[in-house]
């Protein structure tokens, strides 16, 4: 397969800052809308992951099955994540009873064996070599554990470890700002780093959305749920509008 062939192939964007201010609210909307599902509808951790477990499956599969980069399936694809990571989450935290230090133990093993068997695969898990579909499957895979940790993590934080919520964003940021430092500054793996900053900025979104939608009582600013999403949902809508994300393929 030629060079031209192959870069049509990549279907990820440019990792730039307006990908990573995308990151953030869909990460934000991820807790906000699961939460929104899971408990201001009552469907409950169980039926909610259900159902974002089978809106993932399907959207996913349609970005894998899709033969060239479209921003907006990338980021519905990215969304679903968030959703399902979210319920997920706390229904492994909360429902199974395995708490936040058993869950965030529990989804690290599951990303640390897919980024394993993702490398053992195709040789490399870095994001400009995502040009077939095991390797996008292991990279949507890989995505979806992050996500779920990302909400594990800000909840044990916040809520086990004590910080709040306000806390968790700085620690969060302050550990993206320093990763942010490495790349501009370090010869240190670009893979690395940016899987570091991408499951890094999941806790960030989760306890900003958790900050968004939680009671006053315990240190939220107790807004809608359903407000919030919408609102996040129309900023993301906006940016990708305004600033059209391209396929990585433009920076070989």
């Amino acid at each position: 397969m030629n060079d031209k062939i192959q870069a049509s192939l990549l279907k990820v964007p440019e990792v730039t800052l307006m990908f990573w201010l995308v990151k953030i609210a869909a990460t934000t909307l991820g807790e906000t809308g699961g939460d929104a599902v899971s408990m201001s509808m009552g469907i409950g951790y169980a039926g909610s992951s259900v159902i974002f477990l089978i809106l993932f499956c399907l959207i996913a599969t349609l970005q894998i099955k899709s033969s060239k980069f479209n921003q907006y399936t990338y980021w519905l694809t990215v969304i679903t994540t968030t959703t399902v990571g979210t319920t997920l989450a706390d229904l492994a935290d909360r429902t199974l009873g395995l708490g936040y230090t058993g869950g965030v133990t529990l989804l690290v093993s599951l990303l640390i064996a897919s980024l394993y068997f993702w490398y053992r695969t195709t040789g490399t898990i870095a994001i400009y070599s995502i040009k077939t579909p095991s390797a996008e499957a292991f990279y949507w895979l890989t995505i979806m554990f992050s996500q779920t940790l990302g909400t594990a993590l800000g909840d044990w934080t916040a809520d086990s470890v004590g910080i709040g919520y306000t806390g968790s964003m700085f620690i969060f940021g302050s550990l993206l700002g320093l990763l942010a430092l490495a790349f501009f500054f370090t010869s240190v793996s670009r893979t690395l780093l940016f899987w570091s900053a991408f499951i890094l900025t999941r806790p960030l979104g989760a306890v900003v959305g958790d900050f968004i939608d939680k009671p006053l009582s315990a240190g939220g600013l107790d807004l809608s749920r359903f407000s919030a999403s919408l609102s996040l949902i129309a900023f993301i809508t906006a940016c990708l509008i305004i600033f059209p994300q391209h396929s990585a393929k433009d920076k070989q």
